[in-house]
């Protein structure tokens, strides 16, 4: 085994190490039968996998979930009556600024769960009945196993 030609950035140390770990190789090494049938290790999928569209609509809400920022938003809307509250009240319980407040707001409606009702100067933000079971259900059905 030529290892300076292999690896052409090691050491002479390594290449003695490479040597004498390993030997050199032999030449006469008969290649290992191809596999003919593809019956032993592909099966077809029974059940309907999860499409490149659904897949990214998934991705976008479950990205949306994955932030305690936007946890802590959703839960704190949730709180309050009617599941809605003003973006002025949600600024000091998860101790950010408005601006950041209303980038995670903006992105909690994006994904669809939340909606936002502009009132004078300021913005209601409230939850989408069913939209975090929804996402919920659709990951638990995504990746539910195939009946057997």
């Amino acid at each position: 085994m030529n290892c300076r030609a292999a690896h052409p950035v090691v050491s002479t140390i390594d290449i003695h190490r490479c040597l004498a770990h390993n030997g050199p190789m032999p030449t006469d090494t008969a290649l290992l039968p191809l596999a003919t049938s593809t019956d032993a290790c592909c099966t077809t999928p029974v059940a309907r996998a999860l499409g490149e569209a659904d897949a990214a609509a998934l991705a976008a809400r479950l990205k949306a979930l994955a932030d305690p920022t936007r946890l802590r938003l959703l839960s704190i809307i949730a709180a309050h009556p009617g599941a809605e509250a003003c973006v002025c009240d949600l600024t000091d319980p998860v101790g950010l600024a408005q601006p950041t407040v209303s980038h995670h707001l903006r992105l909690l409606v994006e994904a669809g769960l939340l909606t936002r009702d502009k009132r004078g100067v300021w913005a209601y933000y409230r939850l989408v009945p069913g939209a975090v079971d929804a996402a919920a259900g659709d990951l638990a059905a995504a990746l539910a196993p195939a009946a057997s």
